[in-house]
Protein backbone atom coordinates (compact mmCIF):
# COMPACT_ATOMS: atom_id res chain seq x y z
CA UNK A 1 0.00 0.00 0.00
CA UNK A 2 2.26 2.34 0.81
CA UNK A 3 4.39 1.78 -2.55
CA UNK A 4 1.07 2.26 -4.03
CA UNK A 5 0.60 5.41 -2.72
CA UNK A 6 4.09 6.96 -3.60
CA UNK A 7 3.02 5.67 -7.13
CA UNK A 8 0.15 7.63 -6.83
CA UNK A 9 1.91 10.54 -5.51
CA UNK A 10 4.46 10.97 -8.13
CA UNK A 11 1.88 10.69 -10.42
CA UNK A 12 -0.74 13.44 -9.12
CA UNK A 13 2.92 15.90 -8.69
CA UNK A 14 3.55 15.04 -12.77
CA UNK A 15 0.43 15.81 -13.07
CA UNK A 16 0.89 19.21 -11.18
CA UNK A 17 3.62 19.89 -13.32
CA UNK A 18 2.36 19.80 -16.48
CA UNK A 19 -1.08 22.07 -15.57
CA UNK A 20 1.94 24.89 -14.68
CA UNK A 21 3.61 24.11 -11.50
CA UNK A 22 7.05 23.23 -13.65
CA UNK A 23 9.64 22.31 -11.42
CA UNK A 24 7.32 19.49 -9.49
CA UNK A 25 7.88 17.29 -12.16
CA UNK A 26 11.47 16.63 -11.48
CA UNK A 27 10.57 15.77 -7.73
CA UNK A 28 8.52 12.45 -8.98
CA UNK A 29 12.20 10.04 -9.70
CA UNK A 30 13.72 11.09 -6.41
CA UNK A 31 10.46 10.39 -4.70
CA UNK A 32 10.29 6.87 -6.61
CA UNK A 33 13.75 6.18 -6.22
CA UNK A 34 13.69 5.92 -2.12
CA UNK A 35 11.75 2.14 -2.31
CA UNK A 36 12.66 1.67 -6.70
CA UNK A 37 15.88 1.59 -8.91
CA UNK A 38 15.75 4.84 -10.32
CA UNK A 39 15.55 3.64 -13.92
CA UNK A 40 12.79 1.67 -13.18
CA UNK A 41 11.23 4.81 -11.77
CA UNK A 42 12.17 6.89 -14.37
CA UNK A 43 10.75 4.17 -17.05
CA UNK A 44 7.45 3.87 -14.46
CA UNK A 45 6.87 7.61 -15.38
CA UNK A 46 7.30 8.01 -18.89
CA UNK A 47 3.92 7.12 -20.04
CA UNK A 48 2.55 8.97 -17.40
CA UNK A 49 4.53 11.82 -18.42
CA UNK A 50 3.86 11.82 -22.14
CA UNK A 51 -0.17 11.64 -21.43
CA UNK A 52 -0.53 14.53 -19.44
CA UNK A 53 2.14 16.44 -21.68
CA UNK A 54 -0.52 16.43 -24.02
CA UNK A 55 -3.77 17.54 -21.78
CA UNK A 56 -0.66 20.33 -20.75
CA UNK A 57 -0.42 21.54 -24.28
CA UNK A 58 -4.15 21.72 -24.86
CA UNK A 59 -4.45 23.88 -21.48
CA UNK A 60 -1.61 26.28 -22.71
CA UNK A 61 -2.14 25.98 -26.37
CA UNK A 62 -2.87 29.78 -26.80
CA UNK A 63 0.01 31.28 -24.69
CA UNK A 64 3.86 29.72 -25.57
CA UNK A 65 6.71 31.63 -26.88
CA UNK A 66 7.39 30.46 -30.61
CA UNK A 67 11.33 31.59 -30.25
CA UNK A 68 12.20 29.77 -26.89
CA UNK A 69 10.60 26.70 -28.67
CA UNK A 70 12.63 26.99 -31.79
CA UNK A 71 15.85 27.61 -29.39
CA UNK A 72 15.20 24.41 -27.20
CA UNK A 73 13.43 21.61 -28.81
CA UNK A 74 16.34 20.91 -31.44
CA UNK A 75 18.76 21.43 -27.92
CA UNK A 76 16.71 19.19 -26.32
CA UNK A 77 16.78 16.43 -28.92
CA UNK A 78 20.60 16.58 -29.21
CA UNK A 79 20.80 16.10 -25.35
CA UNK A 80 18.64 12.77 -25.41
CA UNK A 81 20.57 11.96 -27.67
CA UNK A 82 23.81 12.36 -26.05
CA UNK A 83 21.91 10.78 -23.09
CA UNK A 84 20.93 7.71 -24.82
CA UNK A 85 24.78 6.70 -25.54
CA UNK A 86 26.41 7.92 -22.22
CA UNK A 87 23.88 6.48 -19.28
CA UNK A 88 24.42 2.89 -19.68
CA UNK A 89 28.24 3.87 -18.76
CA UNK A 90 28.13 7.17 -16.58
CA UNK A 91 27.36 6.12 -12.35
CA UNK A 92 24.01 7.52 -11.55
CA UNK A 93 25.47 9.47 -8.45
CA UNK A 94 26.95 11.73 -11.44
CA UNK A 95 24.57 12.69 -13.05
CA UNK A 96 21.99 13.46 -10.18
CA UNK A 97 24.84 15.38 -8.59
CA UNK A 98 24.89 17.63 -11.94
CA UNK A 99 21.62 17.93 -12.37
CA UNK A 100 21.58 19.09 -8.05
CA UNK A 101 24.37 21.43 -9.15
CA UNK A 102 22.11 22.86 -12.07
CA UNK A 103 19.97 24.30 -9.98
CA UNK A 104 22.04 24.87 -6.93
CA UNK A 105 23.82 27.13 -9.02
CA UNK A 106 20.57 29.20 -10.01
CA UNK A 107 19.44 29.42 -6.47
CA UNK A 108 22.64 31.21 -5.63
CA UNK A 109 22.63 33.29 -8.53
CA UNK A 110 19.40 34.29 -7.48
CA UNK A 111 20.59 35.16 -3.69
CA UNK A 112 23.65 36.62 -4.54
CA UNK A 113 23.16 38.07 -7.99
CA UNK A 114 22.26 41.46 -8.54
CA UNK A 115 18.86 41.77 -9.40
CA UNK A 116 17.51 43.51 -12.62
CA UNK A 117 14.34 44.46 -13.14
CA UNK A 118 14.92 44.38 -17.20
CA UNK A 119 14.19 40.97 -19.01
CA UNK A 120 16.71 38.93 -20.27
CA UNK A 121 16.09 38.48 -24.18
CA UNK A 122 16.09 34.69 -25.73
CA UNK A 123 19.51 34.38 -27.05
CA UNK A 124 20.36 31.63 -28.99
CA UNK A 125 23.89 30.41 -27.06
CA UNK A 126 22.68 30.39 -23.92
CA UNK A 127 19.39 28.35 -25.00
CA UNK A 128 21.44 25.96 -27.10
CA UNK A 129 23.15 25.17 -24.21
CA UNK A 130 20.47 25.06 -21.29
CA UNK A 131 18.92 23.12 -24.50
CA UNK A 132 21.57 20.71 -24.31
CA UNK A 133 22.29 20.23 -20.87
CA UNK A 134 17.64 20.27 -20.24
CA UNK A 135 17.49 17.09 -22.43
CA UNK A 136 20.38 14.82 -21.10
CA UNK A 137 18.98 15.72 -17.51
CA UNK A 138 15.31 15.15 -18.30
CA UNK A 139 16.54 11.83 -20.14
CA UNK A 140 18.14 10.81 -17.27
CA UNK A 141 15.88 11.33 -14.00
CA UNK A 142 13.41 13.65 -15.49
CA UNK A 143 15.12 16.39 -14.04
CA UNK A 144 15.33 18.83 -16.51
CA UNK A 145 13.09 22.09 -15.09
CA UNK A 146 16.32 23.52 -13.28
CA UNK A 147 18.31 23.78 -16.15
CA UNK A 148 15.57 25.02 -18.51
CA UNK A 149 14.18 27.38 -15.94
CA UNK A 150 18.08 28.76 -16.12
CA UNK A 151 17.20 29.93 -19.75
CA UNK A 152 13.57 30.73 -19.07
CA UNK A 153 12.91 32.49 -15.77
CA UNK A 154 15.67 35.59 -16.81
CA UNK A 155 13.04 36.62 -19.20
CA UNK A 156 10.41 37.21 -17.28
CA UNK A 157 7.93 35.93 -19.43
CA UNK A 158 4.48 35.94 -18.85
CA UNK A 159 3.70 33.15 -15.98
CA UNK A 160 0.95 31.81 -18.73
CA UNK A 161 3.57 32.18 -21.32
CA UNK A 162 5.88 30.27 -19.60
CA UNK A 163 4.08 27.64 -18.19
CA UNK A 164 2.85 27.18 -22.17
CA UNK A 165 6.24 27.14 -23.31
CA UNK A 166 7.74 24.66 -20.91
CA UNK A 167 4.40 22.07 -21.55
CA UNK A 168 4.97 22.56 -25.11
CA UNK A 169 9.37 21.94 -24.85
CA UNK A 170 8.66 18.89 -22.59
CA UNK A 171 5.79 17.32 -24.53
CA UNK A 172 8.14 16.89 -27.36
CA UNK A 173 11.19 16.24 -25.62
CA UNK A 174 9.58 13.24 -23.47
CA UNK A 175 8.47 11.63 -26.83
CA UNK A 176 11.78 12.15 -28.47
CA UNK A 177 12.78 10.08 -25.51
CA UNK A 178 10.90 6.80 -26.08
CA UNK A 179 13.09 5.11 -29.32
CA UNK A 180 16.32 5.59 -26.35
CA UNK A 181 14.67 4.26 -23.37
CA UNK A 182 13.68 1.61 -25.90
CA UNK A 183 17.36 0.96 -27.20
CA UNK A 184 18.51 0.92 -23.63
CA UNK A 185 15.55 -1.46 -22.62
CA UNK A 186 14.20 0.55 -20.15
CA UNK A 187 10.60 0.07 -21.01
CA UNK A 188 11.08 -3.61 -20.75
CA UNK A 189 8.93 -5.64 -17.81
CA UNK A 190 6.14 -2.15 -17.39
CA UNK A 191 2.98 -3.31 -15.75
CA UNK A 192 0.87 -1.09 -17.93
CA UNK A 193 -2.48 -1.75 -16.31
CA UNK A 194 -0.39 0.26 -13.21
CA UNK A 195 0.86 2.75 -15.87
CA UNK A 196 -2.73 3.58 -16.84
CA UNK A 197 -4.24 3.71 -13.70
CA UNK A 198 -1.15 6.24 -12.68
CA UNK A 199 -2.16 8.48 -16.19
CA UNK A 200 -5.27 8.89 -14.77
CA UNK A 201 -3.85 10.34 -11.47
CA UNK A 202 -1.38 12.42 -13.45
CA UNK A 203 -4.60 13.80 -15.88
CA UNK A 204 -6.29 14.79 -12.90
CA UNK A 205 -3.34 16.61 -11.36
CA UNK A 206 -2.82 18.54 -14.73
CA UNK A 207 -5.71 20.47 -14.20
CA UNK A 208 -5.51 20.92 -10.32
CA UNK A 209 -1.96 22.43 -11.38
CA UNK A 210 -3.61 24.58 -14.18
CA UNK A 211 -6.32 26.03 -11.79
CA UNK A 212 -3.21 26.56 -8.93
CA UNK A 213 -1.35 27.99 -11.70
CA UNK A 214 -4.40 30.63 -12.74
CA UNK A 215 -5.16 31.79 -9.18
CA UNK A 216 -1.49 32.71 -7.92
CA UNK A 217 -0.35 36.00 -7.92
CA UNK A 218 2.96 36.53 -10.53
CA UNK A 219 5.25 37.05 -7.14
CA UNK A 220 4.09 34.02 -5.43
CA UNK A 221 4.23 31.54 -8.97
CA UNK A 222 8.00 32.56 -8.83
CA UNK A 223 8.66 31.99 -5.30
CA UNK A 224 6.57 29.30 -5.28
CA UNK A 225 8.74 27.33 -8.65
CA UNK A 226 12.18 28.81 -7.49
CA UNK A 227 11.53 27.22 -4.06
CA UNK A 228 10.39 23.74 -5.57
CA UNK A 229 13.63 24.26 -7.60
CA UNK A 230 15.82 24.84 -4.41
CA UNK A 231 14.42 21.36 -2.99
CA UNK A 232 14.29 19.80 -5.98
CA UNK A 233 18.44 20.38 -6.10
CA UNK A 234 18.71 19.68 -2.52
CA UNK A 235 17.28 16.25 -2.86
CA UNK A 236 19.18 15.45 -5.86
CA UNK A 237 22.64 15.98 -4.74
CA UNK A 238 21.79 14.53 -1.24
CA UNK A 239 20.81 11.69 -3.09
CA UNK A 240 23.89 11.67 -5.29
CA UNK A 241 26.09 12.10 -2.76
CA UNK A 242 24.92 9.07 -0.47
CA UNK A 243 24.98 6.95 -3.77
CA UNK A 244 28.67 8.37 -4.46
CA UNK A 245 29.58 7.67 -0.88
CA UNK A 246 28.07 4.15 -1.12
Amino acid sequence: MDQTLLLALAALIVGLSKGGLSSAAAIAVPLLALFMNPVTAAATLLPVFIVTDWIGVWLYRKTWSGRNLAILIPSMAAGTLIATLITPYTPESALLIFTGLIGAWYIARRIFGRETSEARPARTGPGVFWGVITGIASFITHSGAPPVQAFLLPQKLPKLEFAGTIAIAFAIGNLMKVPGYWAIGQLDGLDWVQVALLACVGIAGTFLGRWLTGILPERGYRLLIETMLGVLSAVLLWKGVAMWLG
